[in-house]
């Protein structure tokens, strides 16, 4: 029957009774139905599936289907190993993916290094303590878990950075899925660590919830390696790649850094700056020197207007009344990372799944009026953040978007006494 059904052979309408079956597979493992069952008929009626299809059938269950991202989350573990074994090789004729400093060779070997650590020296640890917990091997596997941590610069830079691109090309359901799952990678871990270090979970726990992140860790590279990648190559251009790969660095690595950087045959002639750089001249007004901005009580050349913003002791972000990235400031230390892909997304697709709810009420409360400013203070590491949402309108109430304000005020909050004149 798959012969049937094989969209490259038969077009759109096969594709779609295709994707109609993918969805209905999916939707009986939701209503409680054992793997065993629905792999026997995933096996029998499809066959091969390639990754564009289970990125729209994922769309599909949260968008057309009304199925929550939490759910998609559930599942995804379950069909994942049912196309685990069918889902196709996707070949490239170049190859660019192979080549060292590319994005997704330094994915691949980041996870090459995760997987060391979490299938050999985490495993082997765990079992040492499965046979005789010990204050010795808690702090081996202490240390694991700290050098663990690492994942958050592999998943941030997911996030940030590859998860924008791929929703411009209207692909959503596997990122917000994905990002829900490394949130809850990156919470196992965390709580599985202050669990061991104040020895408050017997071991019984403890090597229950060991086991699930080595099982959710492997899960997770199968998934970026077998769908999220291979997708990502069939729809990113060469330019989006570099792109990638040039603002990588601001984010960082994990466990291990490109052997060099990535020079493509074909160099981009534009770099991302000068782009902007002559839209922004493009853009003034007559009367105002080229490369000149006017404001109210003064005019600034563009170097001295962003030399400005970038030296505030603070992290500015802006997004419009629609709800998108436009502007944030790049100061030498920022304290949460921000990459040029953010911009033009909305700013939902720039948190997890599970606060974007949070997200929409404060902007819901902002455009109503109901609130100009809401703030937040959050310990992080050695930093106290202070965290502030204004409301920017114009002059006559109109609602013209929301300024982000984050300051570490760890250092203001130890001053003490008085500095009147410089010493």
């Amino acid at each position: 029957m798959s012969e049937l059904i094989n969209n490259r052979e038969y077009g759109a309408p096969e594709q779609s009774r295709r994707q109609q079956m993918l969805k209905e597979i999916i939707k009986e493992l939701h209503q409680g139905k054992s793997v065993e069952e629905v792999k026997a008929r995933f096996e029998e009626a499809v066959g091969d599936v390639t990754v564009t299809e289970i990125s729209a059938m994922e769309h599909a269950l949260m968008d057309e289907e009304g199925i929550p991202v939490e759910e998609v989350q559930r599942l995804c573990s379950v069909h994942t190993a049912i196309f685990k074994g069918s889902i196709e090789d996707i070949h490239r004729s170049s190859k660019p993916e192979e080549q060292p400093g590319h994005p997704v060779h330094t994915f691949k070997l980041e996870n090459r290094e995760i997987e060391r650590l979490v299938n050999f020296k985490l495993q082997l640890h765990l079992d040492k303590y499965r046979k005789a917990p010990s204050s010795e091997i808690v702090y081996k596997l202490l240390e694991d878990l700290n050098l663990l941590m690492d994942l958050d610069k592999h998943y941030s830079r997911k996030e940030n950075l590859l998860f924008p691109y791929l929703e411009k090309y209207g692909i959503y359901g596997p990122t917000k899925v994905m990002w829900g799952v490394d949130d809850g990678i990156r919470m196992m871990i965390k709580e599985t660590k202050g669990k061991l270090a104040d020895g408050s979970a017997d071991p019984e726990t403890i090597v229950m919830d060991l086991e699930r992140i080595i099982k959710e860790v492997n899960e997770m590279i199968f998934k970026e390696e077998n769908i999220l990648l291979p997708m990502a190559l069939e729809k990113l251009t060469e330019d989006e790649w570099v792109s990638i790969a040039r603002e990588s660095d601001q984010i960082g690595f994990c466990l291990t850094a490109p052997e060099r950087e990535w020079i493509p045959e074909r160099v981009p002639l534009q770099s991302l700056g000068e782009e902007e750089e002559g839209t922004a001249q493009a853009g003034t007004e007559a009367g105002v020197p080229q490369g000149y901005v006017k404001f109210e009580t003064s005019v600034l050349s563009m170097e001295q207007l962003e030399a400005v913003m970038n030296h505030l002791p603070v992290d500015l972000t802006f997004i419009d009344e629609n709800d998108v990235v436009r502007y944030f400031s790049h100061g030498k230390e920022r304290i949460f990372a921000r990459t040029k892909a953010v911009i033009g997304r909305t700013v939902q697709n720039c948190h997890p799944p599970q606060s974007v709810h949070v997200v929409n009420q404060l902007l819901e409360d902002f455009k109503a009026g109901r609130k100009d400013v809401e703030d937040f203070w959050i310990p992080v590491k050695d930093k106290f953040v202070y965290i502030r949402y204004f409301a920017v309108r114009s002059e006559d109430g109109r609602y013209l978007g929301t300024l982000e304000f984050t300051q570490n005020i760890a250092p203001i909050r130890e001053l003490q006494g008085q500095k009147r004149i410089l010493s």
